[in-house]
């Protein structure tokens, strides 16, 4: 059975993981909690009152030897980091995370991690990153105002990942599959961000292999994204290239089904390498590869300017069928519906 402590303001979370230990549950009551919390136990349960009402933000409380977010400096403090050796089957729940200059929540190296009902709000990094890690999930989840993603898979190359029932804005990504393959991206609304949904394929030096492969992406709502990212030295996703006015982009992957999304009315406010609400792009040029066995089933792409899709692969390589669009490139592609069509206006 496990062992159930209840913690109140002014008393320690970190105190109560340590002494509970594996298998505890942690119930959080109503109030705000000023520390950054390690859970280094399996089979625990951090669970709130409810966004709003239980709130987890940066105060003098940290862990000592506290696993940093990876590549960030020593001075950056997530918000809740699950790291271990064989730690697996962790529950974070009910709660607001907000303010903390690295990640709200932060899983690295995991197995089983749990994110539900979390509001991860204004943490400058990321707001939900799970990295490394298998068998995770991340539901009913509203993340906003970070410097990169709002919800992020990395690097977790068989992840049986879950991403479902999510809003997030005021990201440069919305949702981020970086490098991770096996997952499924379902019933999110991404609007707000630089861009709504990014599946990238794209190898580092130094950094595990690459590769988005076998993932679902269905019933998404993208729209409205047009921040400017990439475009300031220290500004909204600095590290990467300039995005603005993008609803889905699949950049070298691999067999991943789109279905049934509504991909609308999203506008650039500044320079984008990409050009279309809907974008398919190789990465072979930076060590990933090119899209290749795509599937594209009845989505609507519609209001995006200056292109509703822009599919720079191979068309013979992907399958398109029942999609509405307005216009795109290559435009002889809509008024079709064959093997390479499958666009209606």
């Amino acid at each position: 059975m496990s062992r159930v402590k209840t913690v109140r303001p002014g008393e320690s979370i970190q105190r109560a993981l340590d002494e509970a230990g594996p298998g505890a549950s942690i119930v959080l009551t109503e109030g705000t909690y000023t520390e950054s919390v390690w859970i280094r136990h399996g089979g625990v349960s951090l669970t709130g009152a409810g966004p709003g009402r239980t709130l987890l933000a940066p105060g003098d409380g940290v862990p000592a030897d506290v696993p940093r977010l990876h590549d960030a400096t020593e001075d950056v403090v997530s918000g809740v980091t699950v790291h271990g050796d064989a730690v697996a089957n962790v529950t974070i729940e009910a709660l607001t995370v907000t303010g903390f200059t690295g990640a709200g929540i932060y899983a690295h190296s995991v197995a089983g991690v749990r994110v539900r009902d979390v509001e991860a709000r204004g943490n400058a990094v990321w707001g939900v990153y799970l990295r490394e890690s298998s068998g995770c999930e991340v539901s009913g989840c509203r993340a906003s105002g970070s410097q990169y993603g709002g919800v992020a898979l990395s690097f977790c190359p068989d992840s049986d990942g879950l991403v479902a029932g999510n809003e997030t804005f005021a990201n440069a990504f919305g949702i981020f599959v970086d490098n991770s393959s096996n997952a499924r991206v379902v019933r999110n609304a991404c609007h707000g961000n630089a861009i709504g949904m990014l599946l990238l394929n794209q190898v580092y030096e130094g950094e595990p292999e690459g590769g988005v492969r076998d993932c679902l992406v269905a019933g998404n709502d993208l729209h409205g994204n047009g921040l400017a990212a990439g475009a300031e030295p220290d500004g909204l996703g600095a590290a990467g290239p300039p995005i603005s006015g993008v609803g889905l982009a699949l950049i070298g992957t691999h067999r991943v089904a789109v279905v049934d999304n509504h991909i609308h009315d999203n506008h650039p406010s500044g320079e984008s390498v990409m050009g279309a609400g809907l974008v398919i792009g190789s990465s072979k040029d930076w060590g990933g590869d090119d899209a290749l066995d795509n599937h594209l089933l009845w989505n609507r792409v519609t209001g995006n300017t200056p292109l509703d899709f822009q599919l720079g692969a191979d068309l013979t390589r992907q399958t398109f069928a029942g999609n509405t669009a307005g216009k795109g490139d290559p435009a002889e592609l809509l008024d079709r519906d064959d093997a390479s069509g499958g666009w209606r206006r």
